[in-house]
C-alpha cells in the first residue's frame, strides 16, 4: 500500500503500520461474527425533517460551462485545467 500511495517508509514504520492494519482487520473479522439478522438498516440522512429543515431544495440548474469555468485557472488548455506533473516514477 506504500508503493500505491508513494510513499517512502524506513523498516520500522512498515512494522509498525503492519502491526496496526492487523489490528484493524481483526477488528473487522470480530465485528463479522455478530449476528444482525432482524436489525434494520440505519439511515440517519433520510430522517423526517419537515419544515425544519436546512437542506437547499435540490432543483435543476444549468451547468457551469468550460469557459466560465476555465476563467481563473493559472494555465487553461485545450478546455481542461493544466496542472503540473506530481508523480514522478
Amino acid at each position: 500500500m506504500a508503493d500505491l500511495a508513494n510513499l517512502q517508509l524506513t523498516d520500522a514504520e512498515v512494522v509498525k503500520l503492519q502491526a496496526d492494519l492487523n489490528g484493524i482487520l481483526e477488528h473487522m473479522d470480530k465485528l463479522k461474527e455478530i449476528d444482525t439478522t432482524g436489525v434494520e438498516p440505519m439511515a440517519q440522512v433520510l430522517f423526517d425533517a419537515g419544515e425544519t429543515a436546512t437542506l437547499r431544495a435540490d432543483t435543476p440548474q444549468p451547468p457551469l460551462g468550460s469557459q466560465i469555468a476555465l476563467a481563473n485557472a493559472p494555465q487553461p488548455g485545450a478546455g481542461y485545467f493544466k496542472v503540473p506533473r506530481i508523480i514522478e516514477r
